[in-house]
């Protein structure tokens, strides 16, 4: 059988949590927070969006969506929800918006695979960063990993289907080429070193939120010498984890932004999404943790990049 064919099913997202933003000023107020555009958010749209300090680095990011109440959810990384939550409160001064912990109350769910699209039925997506909404359940399609459709589901009930293990889920992530910020690597990248811009990420048209400057200075003169690609190991990699050049043992050339474990059927070990510097691309290899260790292997983008030979510093 296909390893490919196994991907179906559902995988309960313990490693996510939710945000629920309430209250008139709550599109407006978040819209002044984050890399993408809130107040025009639409009702069947989904956002990937970030979340950054004063110089512009990423403290957290999100998928985005508004529910049929008016209500903005934020899905992020759970270890990152506590500390985001608070900072964000502490913004919201006198805009009209209430900020919760909603990860109880609308627990999330990744579906995957021909089965779940079925189950799904007239909420199945056809197109990635659509929204659809019946009662108990949202379904945000996001872009397809592996060539399976993926939807992330906040539900009230768990979908009746086939479980997941949540390394396949979290593979499925990292072969989409779309970082999540984890408690590892918050603070470590401006959006463009994730390829955010290129994902609709960051709308450099929305105006003013926190590092907005020294992000579109990096975009508008040309100076991104830094992105995430997917590579591959034979060793265990996770989130945090530096990467070397082979000719440079003195400074790391990359960070490991993401990774999981190979799903069975697959070459052993690891697939990481890691930002690296683009001369580290050029020539030589590139390893884990010192200059000399565990090789990466490139692996294929699901997305195009602007040509790595046009990066300047």
């Amino acid at each position: 059988m296909n390893p490919i064919d196994e991907l179906d099913g559902v995988c309960r997202l313990d490693d996510w949590g939710l945000i629920r933003a309430s209250g008139p000023d709550a599109a407006s107020f978040l819209h002044g927070q984050l890399t993408n555009d809130v107040a025009n958010l639409g009702p069947t749209q989904a956002r990937l969006a970030g979340y950054c300090s004063p110089k512009g680095r990423l403290l957290a990011s999100f998928i985005i969506w508004r529910e049929a109440s008016g209500d903005v959810m934020l899905a992020c990384s759970a270890d990152l929800l506590p500390a985001t939550l608070k900072r964000l409160r502490m913004f919201v001064l006198r805009s009209r918006c209430v900020l919760s912990d909603a990860s109880g109350e609308l627990p999330l769910y990744g579906l995957v695979g021909p089965r779940a699209m079925a189950w799904l039925g007239d909420l199945a997506p056809q197109a990635p960063w659509v929204k659809h909404e019946r009662e108990g359940l949202t379904a945000v399609a996001l872009p397809d990993a592996a060539g399976r459709q993926r939807v992330l589901c906040a539900s009230t009930r768990a979908p009746e289907l086939p479980p997941l293990a949540p390394d396949v889920w979290r593979w499925l992530e990292v072969r989409s080429g779309i970082a999540r910020i984890e408690q590892a690597t918050v603070e470590q990248f401006v959006p463009q070193m994730l390829n955010y811009e290129l994902l609709g990420g960051v709308d450099f048209q929305k105006g003013c939120y926190p590092g907005q400057e020294i992000v579109a200075r990096s975009q508008y003169r040309g100076s991104i010498k830094r992105r995430s690609v997917l590579f591959e190991t034979d060793s265990a990699c996770r989130a945090g984890d530096e990467v070397f050049h082979s000719d440079d043992a003195a400074q790391p050339a990359g960070m490991v932004v993401n990774a999981a474990p190979q799903p069975r059927g697959f070459a052993p070990g690891s697939l990481g999404l890691v930002e690296i510097k683009l001369a580290a691309l050029a020539g030589g290899s590139v390893h884990l943790g010192r200059a000399d260790g565990p090789a990466l292997r490139r692996a294929d983008m699901p997305y195009a990049l602007p040509s790595e030979a046009t990066a300047v510093d």
